[in-house]
């Protein structure tokens, strides 16, 4: 009981006071014959022990009381109040009985100007400030506004200046240098450092289109080894703050898709105008998925980003699809009337639900116009050949399919290939959906002539194929030609691809076509190297029906090139190279021309012409020469081909696999096919509340 009294007493009063009511206590347990405990359950001695107590502690030096309180009763103490001590009551339990403490309110200490001899002013409120050195700039407590301490950091940290008077700490304190507060210094905690390496690794993980589980049971794990390894034990424990489960990811990867989609509306909101690009398909869960891509100018250069990608609730038609983009608009608030093309695989004499939904966004954009994608255009002129051409092709499908079709048959061929010392050791399966593969087929095909001749079996029909020249010279043409044709269709692919490219690419092709059709009929074959190393391995001439075949071919493929390339007057020249032009174009009126004579005949402008990329060069003039860079950029802004929507389905049959039927791969989409880099600072800013729970 003595114990728990010195305990409570501990809080309130110095050990002197202790040590004097710990002897009081003593002689006044020995003077009665009972045990403590005994005492205080008689109610008379209770009260004496109670009162004893009271009067020891109110006689000291610091008048702090402590009391017993009793269940039934309480006992109030007569403490006299003084003005800034006054006394606060603190309940302390303690079984049955109740220990109440009075203590004082924490002393704030004030600063003095004397303080400044010893290098310190103050920081903060000046009720109750801050020290501050005015040499290092060290904030100490308002507790080390003493003249002691103040002396000793004086002494200790800078010695050179501890004989230096109040001037020179003085003249110190109102330079410049010293007259701007102190700039706080924030720190993250490792609450705030956790969330902000959260959204990190779920970027990373939508980049790479990985399942969310890989942050919990891959990454994390690997983290902490590499911690582990590197540092120590300590260091890898704070990986466990990092929260990387299913749901937390799956959260995180919606948030960076809102900041980026936040983001691309601000940036449409505010530019002069844009094209569109879109395309339908159904994934793996037979749902229909629009995407959307979008071009426009920001900052000095010509962007591409993805604009929705949507699931088709309903029926997949014109009307659906035109909701699904207008809805999108309508919700952001990004008008119509700056829209200026509109890119899909439909061309205008087709029908069908793009098409259809075209000419709906073209009615609420009327200054809008319509384009076909140029590669479908490609791949559609190139399929047209002569008949003895044609055939071959097929018959060249049907021997890769005979083998291609039976894994069994592939195996064995692989034996017979590393036997035999082969480049490859395998065939490559052809397909009308993928145009680029037929080159590729076809070579892969020839290479490995001679191990299919040893491989095929007589009783198969083709295998006479592989040992007649006619038709081997015939398959080696169809090589070199779709080969010199895929180079061409690749090259009108990837990002920032203008129409200019692509009538360029064009263009070359069709003066290449009939290059080639003059060197066939003068029986030069130096343009198509398969075809050109065979006969010079047989040692044998291309027959004369084989030529006209060729030629027929390459005369029959210009002409459908030009039929889906026409070749118009071009009025936007100016804008592919505005300094070859010399009389006004008809597209431009006379305050643009003359913007026009004043941009070519501006040096550095020149210099920058043969720098920059087309599209990077017009949007660096919008500020000096608006009103002209500005109709460049409008002619710059149309898609060319569907290139971004074919690998935008790529991406998102790789991302929802079969495995992955219930995913909502929206988000991903937005961030693997969007340049804008989410601002994850500013998304962690945002939270209300910081914490390590999942």
């Amino acid at each position: 009981m003595i114990a728990h009294l010195l305990c409570v007493l501990s809080y309130n009063v110095n050990t002197f006071v202790i040590l004097n009511v710990y002897s009081k206590l003593t002689m006044f347990c020995t003077t009665n014959t009972l045990p403590m405990d005994l005492l205080l359950k008689q109610g008379s001695l209770k009260q004496e022990v109670e009162s004893f107590c009271y009067q020891i502690v109110s006689e000291s030096n610091d008048q702090k009381v402590g009391i017993l309180q009793s269940e039934d009763e309480q006992l109030q103490p007569s403490v006299s109040k003084n003005s800034e001590g006054e006394l606060s009551r603190v309940k302390f339990m303690s079984n049955s009985n109740k220990i109440t403490t009075f203590s004082k309110k924490p002393k704030r200490r004030k600063y003095d100007e004397s303080y400044l001899s010893f290098g310190f002013t103050y920081f903060g409120n000046r009720d109750a400030p801050h020290a501050q050195c005015v040499l290092c700039k060290k904030i100490l407590s308002n507790s080390s506004l003493a003249p002691s301490k103040l002396r000793r950091h004086l002494e200790t940290k800078h010695a050179a200046y501890k004989d230096k008077d109040i001037s020179f700490f003085k003249q110190h304190l109102d330079s410049p240098e010293n007259s701007k507060p102190p700039a706080p210094k924030i720190v993250n905690t490792d609450n705030e450092s956790a969330t902000e390496a959260s959204y990190n690794v779920s970027y990373h993980i939508a980049l790479s289109g990985e399942a969310h589980t890989i942050g919990e049971l891959l990454i994390k794990p690997c983290a902490k080894d590499v911690v582990m390894r590197m540092f120590d034990e300590q260091y890898s424990k704070k990986i466990d703050a990092v929260q990387l489960s299913n749901s937390t990811v799956a959260r995180r990867i919606k948030d960076l898709a809102a900041d980026i989609e936040e983001e691309l509306v601000c940036r449409l909101k505010i530019c002069d105008g844009f094209s569109l690009q879109l395309d339908e398909s159904a994934d793996v869960s037979g749902l229909a998925v629009l995407l959307v891509f979008v071009r426009y100018r920001f900052n000095k250069s010509i962007e591409e980003d993805l604009l929705l990608c949507e699931s088709l609730q309903s029926n997949a038609t014109g009307d659906e699809i035109f909701n699904c983009i207008n809805s999108f608009m309508q919700k952001h608030e990004i008008e119509w009337e700056k829209c200026v093309d509109v890119c899909s695989d439909a061309s205008r004499a087709m029908d069908g639900k793009i098409a259809e939904a075209v000419t709906l966004i073209k009615y609420v954009a009327p200054e809008s116009t319509s384009s076909h994608c140029l590669l479908y255009r490609h791949a559609l002129a190139v399929k047209i050949m002569p008949t003895s051409l044609k055939n071959v092709l097929d018959q060249a499908v049907q021997i890769i399919n005979y083998i291609k079709a039976r894994p069994h048959q592939s195996r064995l061929l692989k034996i017979l290939c590393e036997e035999m010392g082969a480049q490859h050791t395998a065939l490559l399966l052809n397909t009308e959906v993928r145009w680029l593969s037929r080159g590729k087929v076809l070579v892969r095909l020839f290479e490995l002539r001679r191990e299919l001749l040893v491989f095929m079996d007589s009783a198969f029909r083709l295998s006479d194929c592989l040992t007649n020249s006619s038709w081997l010279l015939r398959l080696a043409y169809l090589a070199d030609i779709f080969t010199k044709l895929n180079e061409v269709n690749l090259s009108m692919q990837g990002k920032n691809v203008t129409v200019f490219t692509v009538f360029d690419k064009m263009s070359s092709l069709l003066r290449k076509l009939e290059f080639w059709a003059s060197s066939v009929e003068e029986e030069n074959f130096d343009c198509f190297p398969t075809l050109s190393d065979f006969l010079t391995e047989i040692n044998s001439t291309v027959d004369k029906d084989i030529c006209s075949a060729i030629v027929q071919h390459l005369r029959g493929l210009r002409s459908t090139l030009l039929k889906y390339f026409p070749v118009t007057n071009d009025n936007n020249a100016w804008v592919r190279n505005p300094f070859t032009v010399t009389v006004k174009p008809a597209s431009l009126v006379a305050r643009d021309y003359e913007s026009l004579i004043d941009l070519t005949s501006d040096s550095q402008v020149k210099q920058n012409f043969s720098e920059l990329s087309l599209n990077d060069f017009w949007s660096s003039l919008i500020q000096e020469y608006p009103s002209v860079a500005r109709r460049a950029v409008r002619v710059l802004l149309p898609f060319a081909t569907m290139h971004l929507c074919e690998t935008g389905f790529s991406y998102y049959a790789a991302t929802k696999t079969k495995y992955r039927k219930r995913l909502d791969a929206a988000p991903h989409m937005r961030i693997r096919l969007s340049n804008i880099t989410p601002n994850i600072k500013r998304i962690c800013d945002k939270k209300t509340q910081k914490h390590c729970s999942h």
